[in-house]
């Protein structure tokens, strides 16, 4: 069973940056299109970023031009770099398969929570 595991979160104020990693546990990572997700309160869980096995990416509008999405595939980590962060930036973030090209998800990890605030 693949796990998934998110750091790099936490308390930052707006204007800051934060870089979010995720590890990801099989052999085969390199193959798989990824994707960074957010969770705000009452909000549906939704794709601000995603990057295909091959390296090309796509953004959520409200995240285009500050936030970048990379990949280690020697690592099997995927990363979220967020600067010129917003207060409705705030949510829990949480990485899994690129959901635009898989119908089914791994079962998600604890996600790390991200805070903007002054």
């Amino acid at each position: 069973q693949v796990q998934l595991v998110e750091s790099g979160g936490g308390l930052v104020q707006p204007g800051g940056s934060l870089r979010l990693s995720c590890i990801v546990s099989t052999s085969i990572f390199s193959i798989f299109h990824m994707g960074w997700y957010r969770q705000a309160p009452g909000k549906q869980r939704e794709l601000v970023a995603a990057i295909r096995s091959g390296g090309r990416t796509n953004y959520v509008d409200s995240v285009k031009g500050r936030f970048t999405i990379s990949r280690d595939n020697a690592k099997k980590l995927v990363y979220l770099q967020m600067n010129s962060l917003k207060s409705e930036d705030t949510a829990v973030y949480y990485c899994n398969k690129d959901s635009s090209s898989y119908s089914e998800y791994w079962q998600w990890g604890q996600g790390t929570q991200v805070t903007v605030s002054s």
